[in-house]
């Protein structure tokens, strides 16, 4: 019985500490993320658009970086990762699938790692 008791006590701490997160509203967060050209940008700042909660995006052709404000309560750096990856462009942390990358366009095709 005492086992169920402080089972049950351990339970409730951790959701109590779950539950006091509080998550950025205005997160700002850059990444890398392959790509060559113009087009390359729209898709970039596109695909970060569609993911909720973002509030600015916007992608750098010469460093290559994906600077973004986002609302960490409807989304997290993890879910942009992967919508950009999914248009085709690798980041530091998610890599495209190889066919998603095949769909760009020529002269968006950069040189994989």
């Amino acid at each position: 019985m005492n086992k169920l008791v402080l089972i049950v006590m351990i339970s409730f701490l951790g959701f109590s500490a779950q539950a006091q997160t509080k998550k950025n509203k205005n997160l700002k967060y850059t990444t890398e993320v392959n790509g060559n050209c113009e087009q390359c940008k729209k898709r970039i700042e596109k695909a970060a658009y569609s993911v909720p909660g973002v509030k600015t995006a916007s992608w750098d052709i010469s460093s290559h970086q994906l600077s973004v404000i986002l609302n960490e309560e409807k989304s997290s750096p993890l879910d942009l990762n992967k919508a950009v990856a999914k248009a085709g462009h690798d980041t530091k942390d998610v890599k495209a699938e190889t066919a998603d990358y095949d769909n760009l366009h020529t002269c968006c095709k950069y040189v994989r790692e």
